[in-house]
């Protein structure tokens, strides 16, 4: 049946009016999220008002860091004071938010939650990992570097939305008294927790979306490529679907970043080890036989975004110390790890070699499981929403 003109022009508005819907309804914040969200972007809250939680998780990056020239070489990231530095990449900060308490399961044999790369916010004093981990870089003399609870909270105080922070609190102008201080900071770890879980840094809108919702179709290399993600490649034994991540620990037998500025500051200098998760669990009591198993492994990363950047030729880094620089490299590392001449890995003892190292893929599988990858990207536009 042939639409009328008037029809046509109906239906066209009606489909626009969709298109544009779906975004808008995912950036409709609750009070909470809303406050977390000005916490998040706010480069005050920081010793030199120079640094926000958003320098090195932006959202054009898929909430990583936005900077190329640092991607390139060390992947670390400069805090607010002048020559800090930490000693990993940036991890992504969406799709985090279903990490559990940190905790071994006896029958997996595996460390599962917890946030940051080596699990140290554990999510057992607020019961939330991921309110934690945001609570931490504030007071990190290597990140933003304030001296302490109470310095973020003056400051929120200070800021354009600290009636926001009031209602959100729920104890009016008491919740400044310095006998609230902790309190009060609890309040903005779980409001950028609530933030980082909203549908605005979580909108499950890629490409890979559309496709199980039977809205899009997949290339046929996007398809070759989940195929084999799903089987040869094993990449789903930790990346599961939907969120690409199982909240686990791994070492990947990743080399050392001989760019990262940990060598040039830490006193160990280039024989400095990134002990991972095995760190935390020795500097919280673990005993020996337990830490030393989880030596040089790192939080298993959501693979959404992983793909997503500024622009096509924009260079985005990989693995815990950004030793690779793109998609391509460290799927092939995956695949030859065990049998071609990579550079050693910085922890040789605890290296998975049951699930990568010589997976035998060809160079067309290879790629096509990165044009897979791509498709994790939020922001896809279906057909006819242009």
């Amino acid at each position: 049946m042939r639409l009328g003109k008037t029809s046509v022009v109906a239906l066209v508005a009606l489909v626009t009016l969709l298109c544009v819907a779906a975004p808008a309804l995912a950036a409709a914040l609750t009070p909470e999220e809303q406050l977390g969200k000005m916490l998040f972007f706010d480069q005050d809250l920081s010793a030199n008002d120079n640094q926000s939680c958003a320098t090195c998780h932006a959202p054009k990056a898929g909430w990583t860091g936005p900077t190329e020239e640092i991607n390139v070489h060390g992947a670390v990231y400069e805090g607010s004071v002048p020559g800090m530095f930490g000693d990993r990449k940036p991890p992504t900060a969406a799709y985090g938010g279903d990490s559990p308490i940190l905790r071994f399961d006896a029958a997996e044999g595996l460390w599962i939650g917890g946030m940051f790369w080596d699990g140290r916010a554990t999510g057992e004093r607020l019961g939330d990992p991921l309110a934690e981990q945001a609570q931490g870089p504030f007071l990190n003399p290597r990140e933003q570097a304030l001296p302490d609870a109470a310095a973020v909270i003056t400051k929120v105080q200070a800021s354009d939305y600290a009636q926001l922070f009031e209602d959100v609190a729920g104890m009016g102008a008491a919740i400044w008294l310095p006998a609230n201080t902790s309190a009060a900071y609890d309040v903005v770890g779980l409001s950028i927790a609530a933030y980082e879980r909203s549908s605005e840094v979580n909108p499950f809108s890629s490409k890979y979306d559309a496709w199980v919702a039977g809205k899009a179709k997949l290339t046929a290399p996007e398809m070759q490529g989940f195929r084999l993600f799903t089987n040869k490649g094993k990449c789903d034994n930790c990346h599961v679907p939907p969120l690409f991540t199982d909240f686990t620990y791994d070492n990947l037998g990743i080399p050392k970043n001989p760019e990262n500025p940990v060598y040039t500051w830490n006193s160990a200098g280039l024989d400095w080890v990134d002990p991972g998760l095995g760190g935390f669990l020795e500097s919280s009591g673990q005993p020996v036989d337990v830490w030393t198993a989880e030596v040089g492994k790192h939080k298993v990363p959501t693979l959404r975004n992983v793909d997503l950047r500024p622009s096509p030729e924009f260079v985005k880094a990989y693995g815990h110390n950004g030793f690779f620089k793109s998609l391509r490299s460290i799927v092939h590392f995956y695949n030859t790890r065990d049998v071609a001449n990579w550079p050693a890995p910085e922890v040789a003892e605890t290296v998975n070699v049951t699930e990568m190292g010589n997976l035998r893929l060809t160079p067309v599988q290879e790629k096509a499981i990165v044009a897979f990858m791509k498709t994790l990207s939020d922001g896809y536009t279906p057909a006819g929403c242009h």
